[in-house]
């Protein structure tokens, strides 16, 4: 259980190797700074609750939104440029890579792109084949992460989903949080103790973007 945990917790370097060019942890020269992200919103109730939380740390993150609820909520998809966070591509309805072709899942990432707006985009479980990954390349950057903290699998307990914080981040690390309903129940016992625990470990917040 260990084994699988840090395997999907912390991907290896063999399959990072795979995405030659994207950014997993963008480490500071000096100090020590970590990038909160967070996917799949945005939507009522957790994405603003997210917002007022960072607010209340004065954090700033970067959110990977799915262009289907960027329709939906306009208004907070706004509140979140409006509070001085990144954005991101996280495709137009959250598309699965491995079984679509290339043609159509870059078809939902430039629809997507039309509403967000970003040069930064994520690919949704972290999977794109060869051909999507050199196409997307072409006008994104490719963020993946170096910290999942699982927060989406209701069989996880809250503590759990600390301790992959805890156990794995590192001097910059991108962490991934998700501000939806799946990952609500975790999402809101764990940020806030996150917080604290990497304040206390000195680590610094950044955007994706704003310099290493």
């Amino acid at each position: 259980m260990r084994i699988l945990n840090s395997f999907l917790s912390r991907v290896p370097l063999l399959y990072r190797a795979l995405f030659p060019g994207a950014r997993w942890r963008i480490p500071a020269l000096e100090g020590r700074t970590v990038y909160l992200t967070f996917d799949d919103g945005p939507v009522p109730g957790v994405t603003p609750w997210v917002l007022d939380l960072l607010d209340e740390y004065g954090i700033k993150a970067t959110f990977f939104c799915v262009g289907d609820n960027v329709q939906r909520y306009p208004e907070i998809f706004g509140d979140i440029i409006a509070r001085g966070h990144q954005v991101g591509n996280h495709t137009q309805h959250h598309i699965k890579a491995l079984p679509t072709s290339t043609r159509a899942y870059m078809a939902d990432v430039l629809e997507a792109h039309k509403l967000i707006g970003s040069r930064y985009f994520r690919p949704p479980y972290g999977h794109l084949k060869l051909r999507q990954m050199l196409e997307v390349s072409d006008s994104f950057e490719i963020i993946m992460w170096d910290v999942l903290t699982r927060d989406y699998n209701a069989g996880l307990t809250p503590d759990y989903v600390l301790q992959n914080v805890t156990e794995y981040t590192r001097n910059g690390s991108i962490i991934v949080f998700h501000d939806s309903y799946k990952a609500e129940h975790n999402l809101r016992s764990v940020l806030p103790r996150a917080i604290e625990w990497l304040l206390g470990e000195g680590y610094e917040f950044r955007r994706i973007g704003d310099a290493p």
